[in-house]
C-alpha cells in the first residue's frame, strides 16, 4: 500500500509540474494543447503537486 501511494504521488507531482509549465507557457508541448498560456491550469497543477506531496509523505510513513 505504501509503495502504491508513493508511485501515485510521484505521478501526480510530475503531471502537476507539466500543468504548471503549460499553464504559464514555459512548456509548449504538445503545440496544440488547450492548456498553454492558461493560468488556471497552473493553479490546478499547484493543487495536484500538493496532493502528490501528501501522497508521497503518507507512502513513506
Amino acid at each position: 500500500m505504501a509503495r502504491s501511494l508513493s508511485i501515485i504521488g510521484f505521478l501526480a507531482l510530475a503531471i502537476g509540474l507539466l500543468w504548471i509549465g503549460q499553464g504559464t507557457g514555459a512548456i509548449r508541448w504538445p503545440p496544440s494543447s488547450f492548456m498553454i498560456d492558461q493560468l488556471q491550469w497552473a493553479g490546478y497543477g499547484a493543487v495536484l503537486i500538493a496532493v502528490g506531496l501528501i501522497l508521497i509523505w503518507q507512502g513513506n510513513r
